[in-house]
């Protein structure tokens, strides 16, 4: 990293101690966490109507569920559903994993990951779509694979609209370890290239071991945009890091994106935080910025870490500094 962007961060980090203080406008949220039990890599949608959608991975990879209610807290007793099975065989009959709901021209998408039960780590992405005004209802179509360049092991895709283009930000093997790499797409489902690394698992957090970056998610602010992303094995290991980029920048030029050079969120063992990571971005009705996240209550997991099933969603405030970038440490 550039000496200017590693100062720059030390003092985005200096800001996150004197973060905005919280004025009598907007309440403060407090959440009924974990706001759903065994559910990893949480997305949660609100509609224009103010509707919560709640779509994440299931423990036993073998389907894509949802849960719908008119607040974050009320996600938690909310009836869950069944919108989609996995195949008993060939391609998206294995490993269905990370689960995200986009509104895209009207239509909704579900993107997510998915290998072969003959081939359990051929992980590629796919693509459900609905035109039902309410996702919970309709039916879900598959509309195919989406196509990379590299061909090789990738989940985690996350669609965003910016300057008038479509892009999509995923992970996927790249060396010795999964990068994130970003396209611009002709439509939902198409990628047009050139597709570029934004970050590599290169910082020891990083690295611990499995080198990883995977699960981005988009959120802008003022005259930036920001990328979160998870690192290392899905233990208590597990972090979240951070990438920015002006928002007039060529975002298709790698080096106009800055890294963050350690995590911003962590393991706390004081909160009973082990391994946050995966999250995505909502809003409170009141616009104020949720952080939605899995993590587990305790640190020793027995047997492989993704045969572990509690991974509970949960969410957090999300304040912003003064230099305009986020603090994710309200709750500590």
């Amino acid at each position: 990293m550039p000496y200017l962007r590693f100062f720059l961060f030390l003092f985005v980090l200096s800001n996150c101690a004197t973060a905005q203080p919280r004025t009598q406008e907007s309440s403060e949220p407090s959440f009924d966490n974990p706001l759903a039990e065994q559910r990893a890599d949480p997305w949660v949608y609100k509609s224009d109507a103010g509707t919560y959608y709640l779509i994440a991975t299931v423990p036993e990879y073998d389907r894509i569920v949802m849960r719908a209610a008119d607040s974050i807290n009320g996600l938690k007793n909310a009836e869950e559903k069944t919108l989609w099975n996995k195949h008993d065989s060939g391609p998206m009959s294995y490993h269905i994993w990370a689960p995200e709901l986009h509104r895209v021209d009207g239509k909704w998408y579900i993107y997510f990951a998915a290998a072969e039960a003959e081939d359990i780590w051929k992980i590629r992405m796919w693509v459900l779509s609905n035109d039902s005004e309410d996702p919970l209802q309709g039916e879900w179509e598959e509309e195919g694979q989406i196509t990379t360049d590299r061909d090789g092991f990738a989940l985690d895709a996350t669609t965003f609209e910016h300057g008038g283009k479509r892009y999509l930000i995923w992970a996927e093997r790249d060396g010795d370890g999964t990068s994130l790499i970003l396209s611009e797409m002709s439509d939902p489902t198409t990628l047009t290239g050139p597709q570029i690394v934004i970050t590599k698992p290169e910082y020891s957090w990083e690295r611990i071991k499995y080198n990883v970056n995977e699960g981005p998610a988009v959120i802008k602010h003022d005259d930036r945009l920001f990328v979160t992303y998870s690192a290392s094995a899905t233990n208590d290991h597990y972090a979240v890091g951070l990438l920015w980029i002006d928002q007039d920048a060529d975002l298709m030029d790698p080096a106009n994106w800055s890294k963050s050079p350690a995590p911003v969120l962590a393991t706390n063992e004081e909160t009973g935080r082990y391994g946050p990571g995966h999250n995505s971005f909502t809003t409170t009705p009141d616009g104020q910025t949720v952080m939605i996240y899995h993590d587990r209550d305790y640190k020793e997991i027995e047997g492989p870490e993704l045969e572990n099933p509690d991974r509970g969603t949960r969410a957090r405030l999300v304040r912003w500094t003064k230099s305009g970038f986020p603090d994710f440490h309200l709750a500590e």
